[in-house]
């Protein structure tokens, strides 16, 4: 079911429900343990497309079986590492910091490909390397050269930047993905194979002791991840990917950091600080310089986010 809309409003829509991620999460901190939050929110997301994924999924069960350990890879990283990651991170760091960090992702693809796929990089593109991860820089250590000398970063901090590393992975992982296997059903087996990722630590979670509060915030908390940044943003990223293209559509990705941090301010009384302005200015400077081709424009666009 395709949405009847806006592409451009249905892409608008689709970055502030994928801010609204961190927000959330970061917000109900202590009442949902990170573990428990990724797993949990799967669980809703799956029951919610399991009903539409069955019957193709009886249908092209021969090709799922052939290619399931490229669906087990994708799953793993695409559902299983990036939010559990993040969920973590927000347990030590701002919502503001995760969203800013997150958008190193279109330059972290660049160079992960031109490391490991040997993908030719011009010197635009590496000074965009540079220029990007001096910004992610200014955010972990806060601007301060004694913080970086002195290499003091907020753990929290590092879960997020590893998160996004691996989302930058499995955005080149997507190469592999099968072309012969329906959307629907892409989705639903990735579901499957990111909670099972997930299901040790959350019961090692659950062993040491934590567990949820189930009250009205933890509910509503679990019925937005579940349903928003889920499902229906991913209904509204495909819809807006069909109508405009990928490369048009992937600049509303850019739109997550004002979104989030605005949410951030307005919801759990965040701050915008000026090393955030200038490490965001750094990270969109290097985004501009190594998503460009020489005729000016987008080389890259990012894959849809689970």
């Amino acid at each position: 079911m395709i949405p009847r809309a806006s592409p451009y409003l249905l892409l608008t829509l689709t970055a502030l429900l994928w801010s609204g991620n961190f927000v959330v999460a970061r917000g109900i901190q202590g009442t949902l343990p990170p573990l428990a939050m990724a797993f949990w929110r799967w669980v809703i997301a799956l029951a919610i497309i399991a009903p539409f994924a069955a019957a193709p999924l009886w249908r092209e069960r021969a090709l799922v079986l052939r290619r399931w350990k490229v669906l087990a890879l994708l799953g793993i990283l695409g559902v299983g590492s990036f939010n559990t990651l993040v969920y973590v991170g927000l347990g030590s760091t701002t919502a503001t910091n995760a969203l800013l960090l997150n958008s190193a992702i279109p330059v972290l693809i660049v160079a992960l490909a031109w490391l490991f796929l040997r993908q030719a990089a011009s010197g635009r593109q590496i000074t965009g390397i540079l220029v990007s991860l001096l910004g992610v820089a200014a955010i972990v250590f806060q601007a301060s050269i004694a913080g970086a000398l002195a290499l003091r970063v907020n753990p929290g901090d590092l879960w997020v930047f590893a998160a996004v590393t691996l989302w930058a992975v499995y955005t080149l992982a997507l190469r592999g993905r099968p072309d012969e296997i329906s959307p629907v059903v892409f989705l639903a087996c990735t579901f499957v194979a990111g909670l099972a990722a997930i299901l040790p630590f959350y019961l090692g979670e659950r062993a040491a002791g934590a567990r949820m509060l189930l009250n009205a915030p933890g509910l509503a908390a679990m019925a937005y991840l579940g349903v928003f940044p889920s499902v229906l943003a991913y209904l509204f990223w495909n819809a807006g990917v069909a109508a405009v293209g990928a490369r048009r559509a992937g600049l509303f990705i850019h739109l997550m950091p004002v979104f989030g941090t605005l949410l951030a301010i307005a919801f759990l009384g965040e701050s915008l600080r000026t090393y955030h302005v200038a490490g965001i200015a750094l990270i969109v400077a290097g985004i501009w310089l190594a998503t460009r081709d020489p005729g000016g424009r987008a080389a890259w666009a990012p894959a849809p986010r689970a």
